[in-house]
């Protein structure tokens, strides 16, 4: 109580001052004045607050009570008079703003901010005005309505420059996307935004100080969350949802009737032009299709689908950018988008992207192609199909493998087909005891004679090595690539057949095994 008294006693001389001194001091000193009177009030709701805990029979209680009812009633006559006085200066010095310009302006808006934000705090002060008079079962049912009043006034006004300023920021920022560079447009968007900021922040504030007094405030949360950078916990219920919704359903309905014509009548071109686009793709696909096939490029067969569907592909898409533009979608934040989304893909599949490298090599050198009989990786089998990601090769006892292109890349391949020509290596021993001169004999009969041995480049028949158990002889004839198993397997089986016939025998290892008696053995060594 003491603590209030002496600053009752700072209040009153601050008022004298004020009305004896000279006119450059008068924002001074009521801003002292403010700033003291809430400081009174912060004080005089401490002290309630102590009485309110105090027993309802303590005489002291009673006593302060009965002071406090005093002050009540002339802080809140007081509080009222400020806030009056505080709306005129704030009217005053906005209506000169316009006449300031540089430096002066500046300190002019910045001298009216602190005034708005003064407000704000008159505003906090007297709730915790209210809600100590009611607590303490004094009488504040006016200043609860005059209060109110007055929030709820300024409430509107402040979303009516928030959503101003919104829309303000939306159109200029239209105009900069088609004027990036100007100067002018980029600081008015920041000056708007910074604006835009503030008005949002001071209606949080007030939003705060009328949930206190329990005013339903779902209307300027619902502002506040259309109109803020981010989403806010203390503003973000279901009933805010549920009116921002309606309101976006109510302006959605509003559209679609204005509308309906122009919209039916766009959404009609767009599906014409996607139809039109993709009949043209079929037919430039069918059109590059058989221009490949007649052509004497010796092309592999997956640039020959590459090639099909990059140019059916890129009509299409074209098709989709030019369906777009007719709906009034602008295409360049389209692309930006998609070049971002590129590089966000790119980054996140770079296993794939080396696959699509590996496939591109392939698709320039041509180490093999399909239906080439390849050896790759530790596969081996038929090539049945290629893409840029990977290869599909069926092994001969018909089992799928798919082998990503990066693995075939950066390892050996071996291409058993990839030549028209191919050497059929085999070796056959003879007996020591044959005569060489006759094996070489049959060995030339038998590859001459079939008939799917070639000419040219000549068979190779020759005496190789003088093996362990044996006389080696190598045949090696040439034959087509498509020929090479069948005469592989005609030869070795001839080779056979004939050697039989002719008395030439073909040796294998053997073991001879010499038994010997143990008890014979055993008297003999005593004898």
């Amino acid at each position: 109580m003491e603590t209030v008294e002496t600053r009752i006693v700072e209040l009153d001389l601050i008022n004298r001052q004020i009305e004896t001194a000279p006119a450059v001091d008068q924002d001074a000193l009521l801003y002292r004045r403010s700033e003291r009177s809430f400081e009174l009030l912060s004080l005089i709701d401490q002290l309630a607050q102590s009485v309110i805990q105090m027993p309802e029979d303590d005489a002291l209680r009673q006593k302060i009570s009965e002071r406090l009812r005093t002050e009540f009633l002339s802080a809140g006559d007081k509080l009222f008079v400020r806030l009056n006085e505080l709306d005129d200066r704030i009217k005053n010095e906005s209506a000169v703003l316009d006449s300031y310009s540089g430096s002066k302006r500046i300190s002019a808006e910045s001298f009216v901010n602190m005034l708005q934000s003064m407000r704000l705090k008159y505003f906090s002060a007297a709730v915790n005005l209210v809600l100590s008079r009611e607590a303490l079962g004094i009488p504040a049912a006016t200043v609860r309505s005059g209060l109110f009043n007055e929030m709820a006034s300024y409430g509107e006004a402040l979303i009516g420059r928030v959503e101003f300023t919104g829309a303000a920021i939306k159109e200029i920022a239209k105009r900069l996307k088609l004027d990036p560079s100007n100067a002018d447009l980029q600081s008015g968007l920041t000056e708007m935004q910074l604006q835009h900021d503030l008005q949002a922040e001071r209606l949080r504030e007030l939003v705060v100080s009328m949930e206190r007094l329990g005013a339903d405030t779902r209307n300027y949360r619902s502002v506040l969350l259309k109109n803020s950078s981010g989403v806010s916990v203390g503003i973000f219920d279901s009933e805010v949802v549920v009116q921002i919704l309606r309101d976006g359903w109510r302006k959605t309905r509003e559209a679609v009737v204005q509308n309906s014509p122009d919209i039916a009548l766009k959404l009609l071109v767009f599906l014409i032009v996607l139809l039109v686009f993709r009949a043209l793709s079929r037919l430039i696909r069918k059109a590059v299709s058989a221009a490949l096939e007649r052509s004497s490029a010796d092309l592999s067969n997956l640039l020959k689908d590459i090639l099909i569907s990059a140019s059916g592909g890129t009509v299409m898409i074209v098709g989709v950018l030019m369906a777009l533009s007719q709906i009034g979608i602008s295409l360049a934040p389209m692309l930006a988008g998609l070049g971002v989304a590129g590089f966000i893909v790119g980054f996140a599949l770079q296993d794939t992207l080396g696959n699509f490298a590996a496939g591109a090599m392939i698709l320039v050198y041509r180490p093999y192609d399909v239906d080439d009989f390849v050896e790759v990786t530790g596969a081996s089998g038929l090539v049945k199909k290629m893409t840029l990601v990977s290869t599909t090769i069926t092994t001969f006892d018909n089992q799928t493998l798919v082998v990503p292109n990066s693995k075939i890349w950066g390892d050996v391949i071996k291409n058993v087909t990839a030549q028209k020509l191919r050497r059929v290596d085999l070796e056959f021993g003879i007996s020591y005891s044959d005569d060489i001169l006759n094996a070489e004999r049959v060995l030339s009969d038998i590859v001459t004679e079939h008939e799917m041995v070639l000419s040219t480049p000549e068979p190779n028949i020759r005496l190789h090595t003088l093996g362990d158990s044996s006389v080696n002889f190598i045949v090696r004839p040439w034959v087509k690539t498509e020929d090479y198993w069948s005469v592989y397997w005609d030869l070795t089986r001839e080779v056979k057949v004939r050697f039989d016939r002719e008395g030439i025998s073909i040796p294998f290892p053997q073991r001879d095994v010499h038994l010997y008696n143990e008890a014979s053995a055993t008297s003999e060594s005593q004898s």
